[in-house]
């Protein structure tokens, strides 16, 4: 049997990607776990760190991705990363797309991620600090921006996972390996 805070991911997992973030309520998510608001609370303190949770714990990511510098190879590692980004934002733009539309909520969302750690610059960030780390190893050019890099490649995943979200809806099929390989083969050649 899953513990109540298993069972607290899983309704919102379920339901922020049907309604949304801003469309769901801790207490529909409560209700459909069958807990009191001051349960999940207890377990979660508030909305956003329930809504990061879920995106930690339930989302495929990056995060996720056991890509060492100095093993592998470069342009692997990053199709890796990059599948992980893919499936992450294919999955997240239903939960989160709404937010931007509403400036006072999307506001105090960004306030609460970055009192949690959480936001978007994070992926950025984590791919920026491989490709310095390679770049350190001489496996990247010592010419090379791991910063730029990092946001064309993060950026392109992004955009791909959007698409996919507007011409199929949030019930489109993942996006496939190939897909993240390209886009990391974009990236490596100017690296290398």
């Amino acid at each position: 049997m899953s513990s109540t805070r298993e069972r607290i991911l899983d309704a919102a997992e379920d339901i922020l990607r049907t309604r949304g973030v801003v469309r769901a309520t801790t207490k529909e998510i409560a209700q459909a776990t069958g807990v009191s608001e001051p349960t999940l609370y207890k377990y979660f303190g508030d909305k956003e760190r329930l809504l990061l949770a879920v995106l930690e714990e339930r989302v495929p990511g990056p995060s996720r991705v056991a890509v060492r510098p100095g093993e592998g190879d470069v342009e692997t590692n990053l199709t890796e990363l990059a599948h992980a980004a893919l499936d992450f934002y294919q999955q997240s733009i239903p939960m989160l797309g709404a937010l931007l539309a509403d400036p006072e909520r999307m506001a105090a969302h960004r306030i609460a991620m970055s009192r949690h750690g959480g936001g978007p610059e994070k992926p950025v960030a984590g791919f920026a600090a491989y490709l310095k780390a390679e770049q350190d190893l001489g496996r990247v050019a010592a010419h090379a921006d791991p910063r730029a890099s990092a946001a064309l490649l993060v950026g392109a995943c992004f955009q791909e996972a959007f698409l996919r979200h507007y011409a199929h809806g949030a019930g489109a099929e993942p996006a496939p390996r190939s897909h993240a390989a390209a886009l990391a083969r974009a990236v490596v050649g100017p690296l290398c």
